[in-house]
């Protein structure tokens, strides 16, 4: 069993590319997204045994949410269902070409952020998990919710679990400790969490950010990626956390919004060395190009996701698969609409196997 723990949200978009000025007052789209709700879902429909726990009000909405986790195979009964307390929303419009997508955060006094690490029954919701995944959008929330995360991190621990955690840095959110920068409190906090985490997840920036630990040759903003240089990155966080076995890094060249380059790095411990993907012809690294993006949105969460069932998988564990595995999910995931990675088992072991053609299937 793999459980994951966050925040769950209402995320509330506009129709295609279309800006809120243009459909508000309107019709706009309404689904529910969220770190580890994403990766608890693409687990569950890669077909994991997955079990999803958070703090929410008991309304008619999250109601809703837990019919739509319970429909793609999420076992959601360790939710804890709270009185006080609101249901995050997150606001999206979608970019394209040279126009960044914006998200705008309203999570101020949801449940998960006033739920203190007592009210959760992690002994019960740690009942028969073997793998644990958390991340770093959920402490950025709250005080309440960073000890909640912290505490859950070190009960799967003393139960033998493995842990995993995605950085997953985000600077709009870490403003809950007054007069402490945003970067400042996220790497105060996650030294904390770490010493706890098995592997360790991020993408191009969040070594940097959370951990000030910078890649040689790297202009995120500009799109250039040393990749090579991510191994480096990789050894000086297991050097700073010896607990840590693996650690794997996304790799994203941002040439617009509708057009990036898509690869990944996993520094396996026990190999001493880096694994890079994809790999062309001659094997070295070549990142999928992907062009007329559908969503980004939770592309590193259906990365982290790939990752975790491939290690628990028997035909892609070694880190070299692993790797491949994780990426070509996550690049499928740019195909489709919404938070959560609905493409399938086939279709992610076809781009492995170098069918990215996307020819119709009869």
């Amino acid at each position: 069993m793999i459980l994951t723990f966050g925040e769950v949200m209402l995320r509330v978009a506009p129709e295609g590319f279309l800006r809120f000025r243009q459909v508000v007052p309107g019709r706009v789209e309404l689904t529910f997204g969220g770190g580890e709700a994403n990766v608890a879902a693409s687990l569950a429909l890669l077909g994991n045994e997955v079990a999803y726990t958070t703090a929410i009000p008991d309304h008619a909405i999250t109601q809703s949410l837990l019919a739509d986790l319970r429909r793609v195979g999420v076992d959601v009964s360790r939710v804890l269902m709270r009185e006080e307390g609101r249901f995050g929303i997150y606001f999206l419009e979608t970019g394209a070409s040279q126009r960044s997508s914006n998200v705008i955060y309203d999570r101020s006094h949801t449940a998960i952020s006033l739920a203190a690490p007592e009210e959760y029954d992690f002994g019960s919701a740690l009942a028969d998990v073997t793998w644990v995944h958390i991340t770093g959008i959920t402490p950025s929330i709250s005080e309440n919710a960073f000890k909640s995360t912290l505490e859950l991190a070190r009960s799967a621990k003393a139960k033998g679990a493995t842990v995993s955690c995605d950085l997953n840095f985000r600077k709009k959110l870490w403003r809950w400790r007054p007069g402490t920068v945003a970067k400042d409190l996220a790497q105060q906090c996650m030294a904390e969490v770490l010493p706890y985490v098995d592997v360790v997840i991020g993408n191009e920036e969040d070594a940097a950010d959370v951990l000030g630990i910078h890649a040689e040759g790297t202009e995120v903003e500009a799109g250039k990626i040393n990749a090579a240089a991510y191994e480096q990155v990789a050894r000086t966080v297991i050097a700073r956390f010896p607990n840590v076995s693996r650690v794997a890094i996304t790799l994203r060249e941002s040439i617009s919004a509708s057009h990036n380059n898509w690869g990944a790095m996993l520094f396996d411990r026990e190999a001493d060395r880096a694994f890079l993907a994809p790999l062309d012809d001659a094997g070295e690294y070549g990142p999928y190009e992907i062009r007329d993006i559908v969503d980004r949105v939770g592309g590193g969460d259906s990365f982290g996701a790939g990752l975790i069932h491939a290690l628990n998988s028997e035909t892609y564990a070694s880190p070299d698969m692993a790797i491949r595995f994780a990426v070509a999910a996550s690049c499928l995931k740019h195909s489709i609409k919404g938070d959560f990675n609905y493409v399938t088992l086939g279709e992610i072991e076809a781009l492995v196997a170098g069918q990215a053609s996307g020819r119709v299937r009869r």
